[in-house]
């Protein structure tokens, strides 16, 4: 599943499952546009990736929740490689808290960045798509999106919409040769998760979700994320459009 001369975009590429995805496509030959909002930590993962795989990098800072910074990212983007082929929405935040201990200023939050930001980076990246009438979008939402999650209500919500979103977009788009998919995590061992369990209710939660895998009794890792995200942006995946994937150990086994 190559993506030789592929040039992709990659939200919160700086760490976690985005720096897997970022990697997974440098080593597949692309070149990779990490865009986040940790300065320094993205423009080390460009430098660290470029000198692995040998593939273009570029380090962009990016505020998904900001489409003026979108828009900038994406213009960088265009202004150094000429177009985008893949674009790839992995920025994500959450914290547990059961819905009734939350406020507006965390639901704000939570939809800004999960949402919202998926919102921004569609709105800005398609009509370059549409001109160049090919492209794949890949949204990594959540298993919390599809089945529900106790202590993630606002953060399942904005993953279901995610999900329902990019099925419109598949349908609104493919005329265009855009396909649009996502991936759908289970509980994966990344900073994120390690923040989470902060909390005692957080910690007892992942660790019951944990026992309750299938497949090893444990998280997954970012590195078994990202494979599924390089096929589902390659061209071995061209007749597959408004799909999600869910990548979970078996946690949950959807239609």
């Amino acid at each position: 599943m190559p993506l030789t001369k592929k040039i992709a975009l990659i939200t919160g590429a700086a760490q976690g499952i985005g720096r897997a995805i970022a990697a997974e496509f440098a080593a597949a030959g692309a070149a990779v546009v990490i865009a986040d909002r940790q300065a320094e930590t993205a423009a080390a993962t460009a430098a660290a990736l470029h000198a692995a795989h040998g593939r273009p990098t570029l380090a962009i800072p990016t505020d998904v929740t900001s489409l003026e910074s979108v828009h900038t990212a994406v213009s960088q983007t265009i202004d150094q490689f000429g177009r985008i082929d893949v674009l790839v929405n992995n920025a994500g935040w959450d914290r547990f808290a059961f819905f009734l201990d939350t406020t507006p200023d965390f639901w704000d939050k939570v939809i800004a960045v999960n949402y919202r930001g998926v919102l921004n980076t569609c709105h800005a990246v398609l009509p370059h798509m549409v001109a160049q009438q090919a492209g794949a979008i890949v949204n990594i939402a959540s298993d919390a999106g599809r089945a529900g999650s106790s202590g993630e209500a606002v953060y399942a919500g904005c993953k279901g919409a995610v999900i329902a979103f990019s099925k419109t977009l598949a349908r609104e788009h493919a005329r265009d040769g855009i396909r649009v998919n996502v991936v759908a995590p289970g509980i994966t061992d990344t900073a994120l998760l390690a923040a989470m369990q902060e909390n005692s209710t957080g910690a007892k939660i992942i660790s019951a979700v944990a026992k309750a895998v299938p497949l090893g009794r444990r998280p997954g890792t970012p590195a078994e994320i990202a494979p599924a995200v390089r096929f589902l942006a390659s061209d071995a995946a061209a007749y597959i459009t408004g799909q999600v994937l869910s990548i979970n150990g078996g946690l949950t086994m959807n239609d």
